[in-house]
């Protein structure tokens, strides 16, 4: 029987915006490769770090970590795991296609040949909130560790009517010299992939902007997916952080569901870039433009008016 470690270091974290710690535990199955983020019995957030390389199926399907997120029920993921269609798309996931170091160009986000691995977790704390942090060094095809990363992941007090909230905050370092994040918004940036069972028929997604064409807009400060397992509609609200990169493409259009930012930018040798992200799921109808906004200010600090919107 595989029994969970409990981490102490976690025993204190609190939901953000809560008093509550006792039914907030952080639950390692080592032997299964996983870590839950649970609010009593209920399963929030699954983080995937297992690695195996024992065969070529199980060295790639390991290849990157990924954070699952579950319905509001805490008994099943609404994201994507490894395999199905596009096998490299995974949960709430970071990667780019051509990541440059000195001349050379490595693809982390197929994971074909590259790996993000999970090295261990500290109880580093970022930001408002609590959270878990994972060092992920993210490695070429000669091994070599081209980034290291801190990946923050909190779970934090959801404002209705969403179910979770969550902080999702990657620090990378560049370890190996200077490194160019480059591809394109198809292979690259801070993305959501929703469960592969999506009814492709009824992905849509809303922006903050009168015609919005996100092909060729920038910087979008929000984006909401709304799509249908089952009998259930999810929206999943992408707010992006002012401190970000800027001229940002949002991949937000394909039926399959996975969107999110595409980030480019320069990381000088042994500095630091850091990606700010918060996501709100609802299990349920398409909220209003004006709580998106709320929702938007609240993480920013800004006071922007509501947008007009399209929704797609």
């Amino acid at each position: 029987m595989n029994h969970p470690i409990l981490f102490a270091p976690f025993l204190g974290l609190a939901l953000a915006g809560s008093s509550l710690a006792e039914d907030f535990s952080v639950k390692d199955f080592p032997t299964q490769g996983h870590l839950d983020i649970m609010d009593g019995e209920k399963v929030l957030g699954r983080y995937m770090y297992e690695r195996d390389t024992s065969s070529p199926s199980r060295n790639f399907d390991t290849a990157k970590t990924y954070l699952h997120v579950f319905d509001a029920e805490g008994k099943n993921p609404i994201t994507k795991g490894a395999g199905g269609s596009f096998p490299h798309h995974r949960g709430i996931y970071i990667g780019w296609n051509k990541l440059q170091v000195d001349g050379k160009s490595e693809d982390l986000w197929h994971v074909k040949g590259t790996e993000q691995v999970h090295k261990k977790f500290t109880d580093k704390i970022e930001g408002e909130g609590s959270g878990i942090t994972s060092v992920v060094h993210w490695n070429g095809k000669d091994g070599k560790t081209l980034l290291e990363e801190e990946r923050t992941m909190t779970f934090g007090e959801a404002p209705s009517p969403a179910y979770a909230l969550i902080d999702f905050s990657s620090t990378m370092t560049a370890v190996a010299g200077e490194t160019k994040l480059d591809g394109d918004p198809e292979h690259a940036g801070l993305q959501f992939r929703p469960a592969e069972e999506v009814d492709r028929k009824k992905t849509r997604y809303l922006f903050p902007k009168e015609k919005a064409n996100p092909q060729k807009d920038l910087d979008y400060p929000w984006v909401v997916e709304s799509f249908t397992l089952g009998d259930k509609e999810y929206q999943v609200v992408y707010l992006n952080h002012p401190e970000n990169l800027k001229e940002t493409r949002f991949s937000a259009y394909r039926d399959y569901g996975r969107f999110g930012g595409f980030f480019r930018g320069t990381i000088p040798e042994e500095e630091s870039l850091t990606l700010k992200v918060r996501f709100l799921v609802i299990e349920g109808e398409l909220p209003s433009a004006e709580w998106i906004q709320e929702q938007s200010n609240a993480f920013t600090g800004l006071s922007e008016p509501t947008p007009e919107t399209t929704l797609k």
